[in-house]
């Protein structure tokens, strides 16, 4: 099914696999995820694009064939050859993956999935993420992003609960992860298979 948001972006989503439970909604997710992000694109207007709502044995056979990668990830940015630039690309997503990192991060699986479909959009559009200087861009877009859909920041750090916290341990241990947590403290966690999703 193929709609045009605001005149600014023609987005085609195609269901491809059946463990999309409920498409629809899966759909409205993307398309509002994409469409707020082609908002503050403006060089975006009047393209198109495709997201394909996979599963993971079909993205795993398209990272191993264009990224040599022989293994399933969450989302694949395809940007178009087309040298007019009306057709900005395609975007993969990974029901599985998608499903498990939601649950192993504890977030909602409609919000990370339009956090993956954001920055499979921004991939498109030429960001990256190889470098940190580009990778803090590119997070910083998509919080922007996300925040305009009332989306949680998905890189701030969850805190944790009484069971998580470790037991006692001996100083020189507690030191080292003093130390572990002030570094980790400077940067935002990294999204997940932090590298680059272009093939």
């Amino acid at each position: 099914m193929t709609l045009r948001l605001q005149s600014a972006i023609e987005i085609d989503v195609i269901v491809a696999s059946a463990r999309w439970k409920e498409p629809k909604r899966a759909e409205a997710t993307v398309r509002r995820a994409v469409g707020r992000a082609a908002a503050a694109a403006p060089s975006t207007s009047g393209a198109e694009l495709a997201i394909v709502l996979a599963d993971d044995s079909a993205i795993r056979l398209l990272n191993r064939d264009w990224r040599g990668v022989d293994a399933a990830t969450n989302v694949l940015s395809f940007p178009g050859a087309d040298c007019r630039g009306r057709h900005l690309g395609d975007i993969v997503l990974a029901f599985e993956t998608i499903a498990r990192e939601a649950r192993a991060e504890k977030r909602p699986f409609a919000h990370h999935l339009a956090h993956l479909a954001v920055h499979g959009f921004l991939h498109l559009i030429g960001y990256d993420h190889e470098r940190d200087q580009d990778a803090e861009t590119m997070e910083r877009t998509e919080r922007e992003i996300l925040r305009e859909l009332a989306i949680p920041d998905p890189y701030r750090p969850r805190p944790r609960t009484a069971k998580s916290q470790p037991r006692s341990m001996p100083p020189s241990q507690a030191k080292a992860t003093k130390k572990t947590a002030k570094v980790a403290a400077g940067r935002p966690r990294r999204h997940p298979g932090r590298r680059s999703s272009k093939p």
